[in-house]
């Protein structure tokens, strides 16, 4: 019987690195995927699929995340990170990818107890319950901690050469690693700009004036310092030249609204104002730019309003 074929959520680590060895040693044939939103950069994940010799298919996740900081079913973590939530809707994602290339599976690299809110096996439960994939979801690094999959049930993945791996610590990752020849690898800490403290202010904020039904304003949370001002307008201050490039051409194409752009009389930082609620918030945004201007004066006192 033909081994099978499937798709593996691939972020860049080394688990989900790993996943991929371990699928192909028993017999799968893999390609990962990965998920693109402002919130997790994708350059890791392309990096080890090319490492990897695996093709790489990349989803536009941004709407679904968008949905899931609005309402998510099974709450927040620590920070504004709807993690089960998240992984679920990324599997389900993958899983309609998976019917239409007429694969056999969908995987992870998730190892069960490594993280205490979203693998421990409560959580893992739910989150193939929730992605509808039950008996197509495979974990290679603990699957035979978990009930076979119809994959391996039907012969196609040898189940013997999948892993049983548990807990927190790395110790057999990091001898996989070397035995598979994976050397690149980031060190395991998150990545995810929902876990960030100071990029959750400046998202809670967000959403709690504009919201998050503009899909410009989500995308350039990763844009230049924020301040919130007395009229309750909001001014989003480029820190460099290449942030300053990129407010000029939002403010330019969004200029249809109410969006306002002040640009320095001497070199410095240009601002996008939003959503402009009165005049004297638009002279307090030209004052924030002046300030932030070279020899300009004023700072310590209009970082009152500052976000992040």
């Amino acid at each position: 019987m033909a081994g099978a074929k499937g798709l593996s959520l691939m972020s860049g680590g080394l688990d989900s690195q790993l996943a991929i060895r371990v699928l192909q040693n028993a017999g799968a044939t893999v390609e990962a995927v990965c998920f693109s939103t402002p919130f997790f950069d994708i350059t890791a994940a392309k990096t080890a699929a090319d490492a990897l010799g695996v093709k790489l298919h990349i989803i536009d996740f941004t709407d679904d995340e968008i949905s899931l900081l609005e309402n998510p079913p099974h709450g927040f973590g620590g920070a504004m990170n709807p993690c089960i939530d998240c992984h679920a809707l990324m599997i389900k994602r993958a899983g309609e990818l998976m019917t239409r290339l007429g694969y056999d599976f969908v995987a992870t690299g998730e190892v069960q107890g490594q993280r205490p809110m979203s693998q421990n096996k409560q959580s893992m439960g739910i989150v193939e319950k929730c992605s509808g994939l039950k008996g197509r979801l495979i974990r290679p690094m603990s699957a035979k901690l978990l009930e076979p999959t119809i994959p391996e049930l039907e012969g196609r993945i040898d189940r013997e050469k999948l892993l049983d791996i548990s807990g927190r610590g790395r110790e057999r990752q990091i001898a996989l690693a070397a035995e598979f020849g994976i050397v690149d690898y980031p060190s395991p800490a998150g990545g995810c700009k929902l876990t960030e403290e100071g990029f959750c202010r400046k998202l809670k904020d967000l959403k709690d004036h504009e919201g998050l039904g503009n899909r410009t304003l989500v995308e350039l949370l990763l844009v230049g310092r924020r301040f919130r001002l007395p009229g309750g307008s909001s001014v989003i201050l480029g820190r460099d030249k290449g942030e300053n490039s990129r407010l000029k051409v939002e403010g330019r194409r969004l200029n249809s609204g109410n969006f306002n752009l002040v640009e320095a009389e001497t070199p410095g930082p240009t601002a996008l104002v939003p959503d402009v609620k009165s005049d004297a918030d638009l002279e307090m945004a030209r004052g924030i730019v002046r300030a932030w201007s070279r020899g300009g004066t004023g700072r310590d006192a209009l970082k009152r309003y500052q976000i992040c």
